[in-house]
């Protein structure tokens, strides 16, 4: 947890999401929260992995009663500062490997905005996963949000001229996979990784998104664009965020899944 908890002690996580180019993955990743929210009479929340409270926060002052969980001590007194005691929320420190604090069936949405972002290995995921499926009531919704590989190996190993490095440090399959270990934070997965996970679990796929697209391959651009071209953008990405032929190109995607 140490190289975790270093990282989001110095990391402005708010103020990526407030970015423009930041604000796609946000404004897409509401739409769908609000999508699998409707039609449900007064639904109960749970963020696992809640960070500053952006997603939480942010439901509970439009009225939902929210469980917010959060591993990192430091983000979950930012989150606590953003509220004024007239919200339905309790903010709980905990780990997304182990709910046993929270009861079976309890939540109408579950959701792992960040905790896929830092498990490493097959089992620590399938365990966050399982924990995120017992306490979703059945036909509830689980919201996983994941990194994906090919953007990294496209802009960090060939953009930014690290590919001798991390072939020296034995960081790629030769499939060019990137292996990720806790010391690099985020771990970075394909669209065939995500639904072999989905397979072990008594859920089914509701949709795959791709939560920002081509947006972070154009953030100078996207950050300079006034409020009717950013309209614009942000039409295009809803139009062609569901294309399965372009997830795996996506920095961010969000697998949607109801609990059977």
């Amino acid at each position: 947890m140490d190289f975790l908890e270093d990282y989001y002690n110095n990391y402005d996580e708010d103020g990526r999401l407030l970015s423009r180019h930041g604000r796609v993955e946000y404004l897409t990743t509401m739409r769908y929260i609000d999508e699998s929210l409707a039609g449900i009479s007064d639904p109960a929340v749970l963020e696992v992995g809640a960070g500053t409270g952006r997603y939480s926060v942010t439901l509970a002052k439009q009225g939902f009663r929210v469980t917010a969980v959060e591993l990192i001590e430091h983000n979950l007194e930012i989150l606590k500062t953003k509220l004024d005691g007239s919200e339905r929320i309790t903010a709980l420190q905990g780990n997304a490997l182990d709910l046993s604090f929270l009861p079976d069936d309890a939540f109408d949405l579950t959701m792992l905005l960040g905790p896929m972002y830092h498990l490493y290995t097959r089992e620590d995921k399938l365990k966050a996963l399982s924990e995120a499926v017992r306490v979703t009531r059945p036909g509830g919704r689980i919201l996983a949000a994941y990194c994906m590989n090919e953007p990294t190996v496209v802009e960090y190993v060939f953009g930014t001229n690290h590919l001798q490095e991390v072939m020296e440090l034995n960081m790629l399959t030769p499939d060019w996979h990137c292996i990720s270990e806790p010391k690099d934070v985020f771990d970075l997965v394909r669209t065939e990784d995500i639904a072999s996970l989905d397979a072990e679990l008594p859920v089914e796929r509701v949709k795959l998104v791709a939560t920002d697209g081509a947006t972070n391959y154009k953030r100078e651009c996207i950050d300079a664009m006034d409020d009717e071209t950013f309209g614009k953008w942000m039409d295009y990405h809803f139009t062609v965020c569901e294309r399965q032929d372009l997830i795996g190109a996506s920095h961010h995607t969000l697998d949607i899944l109801r609990k059977r």
